[in-house]
């Protein structure tokens, strides 16, 4: 056992935060058992008790523990998937703290695809909620310089496990009902478990915030930058334009896809303070940048981001619900006349 896994352990039986990497986001973990220390996740990130926390665990052997029941589904899925970036919904243990799930009689555990990570969660020998290592609503981190500066002193330590591999949250998916039912969408699609499970629902409208949320990531506004931000689809860059021609004395910063951009049709998008972020156009590459371009251009001082919609199609629908989560709408640009 290393130093820095030896000291993060301590810190978790004590009862503190310890910033951790995943191949999806940084994980601002603590023990799932423990009341109190689960009441500091909430005070670090600003969350609502009405969101429930993810719980990660080593493999699906320690998950059963935690688990009332651990149905064939599950098993199926976790020899499938794990670890990796799905989380399975299924009725909780008693010995998971009623925190971490908002009250709800289940839990979302997962185990994740990164070794610094698996390596503290057997060191540590349980179960630890770690929701994004991030300031609520804001964006999640992929890198652990992202959690210092957010989070700076509130997190016991920051293990650092370099830039997060998948860059978004995992797939929520939920056992618990008759029919399984996607509750977030993420890198394990709907395809890939269709082929295992057979039919499976997707339900990813906002829940509403006065009750407790079915999954992380399920709330209207998430993901967000501090600057204004307004989502847009291909169609809509006419409108764009027109914005851009009569408010010449705003700046902004323009996230488009790398086709879209190279385009030379967007030069009317652009004056000279402006700023243009081209995105990969292949999902995968998409969802590993999106949240560190978001922070780098929300770190411009600009007036208003403009993000272009992902095609609405099955292989970007993890990244179509992070942007649509992040911004408005464009119809909402009135603000700025």
């Amino acid at each position: 056992m290393t130093e820095s896994i030896r000291n993060a352990v301590e810190i978790l039986r004590a009862g503190g935060l310890v910033a951790i990497p995943t191949e999806t986001v940084y994980g601002l973990a603590a023990d799932a058992t423990n009341a109190s220390a689960v009441q500091r996740i909430f005070e670090a990130k600003g969350r609502p008790s009405t969101n429930p926390l993810i719980v990660h665990v080593a493999d699906a052997n320690i998950a059963r523990r935690y688990a009332r029941q651990w149905p064939q589904a599950a098993q199926a899925l976790a020899e499938r998937f794990w670890p990796g970036p799905l989380t399975l919904v299924v009725p909780r243990s008693k010995a998971i703290v009623p925190q971490v799930t908002a009250g709800l009689d289940s839990v979302g555990l997962r185990a994740p695809d990164h070794p610094l990570a698996l390596q503290l969660l057997r060191a540590f020998d349980g179960p630890l909620a770690a929701p994004s290592a991030n300031r609520s609503n804001r964006i999640s981190p992929t890198t652990a310089e992202h959690v210092k500066r957010e989070l700076g002193d509130a997190v016991g330590q920051v293990l650092d496990g370099g830039p997060c591999r998948v860059g978004i949250e995992s797939t929520v998916l939920d056992l618990t009902r008759d029919r399984p039912a996607i509750l977030r969408p993420g890198a394990i699609t709907r395809d890939q478990i269709v082929a295992i499970l057979g039919p499976v629902e997707l339900q990813t409208a906002a829940d509403a915030s006065d009750r407790p949320a079915r999954s992380p990531g399920r709330q209207p506004v998430h993901y967000a930058p501090a600057t204004p931000a307004y989502r847009f689809a291909s169609g809509d860059m006419p409108q764009v334009i027109a914005w851009r021609r009569t408010h010449l004395k705003k700046r902004a910063a323009f996230l488009l896809l790398h086709s879209t951009a190279a385009a030379g049709a967007v030069a009317p998008l652009i004056n000279e303070s402006d700023v243009l972020v081209p995105l990969p156009s292949m999902p995968v590459d998409y969802a590993r940048e999106l949240y560190s371009q978001l922070r780098r251009a929300d770190a411009l001082g600009v007036d208003a981001l403009f993000i272009e919609l992902p095609p609405d199609e099955a292989q970007w629908a993890a990244v179509r619900d992070r942007v649509w989560r992040a911004t408005r709408s464009l119809s909402d640009i009135e603000q700025f006349k």
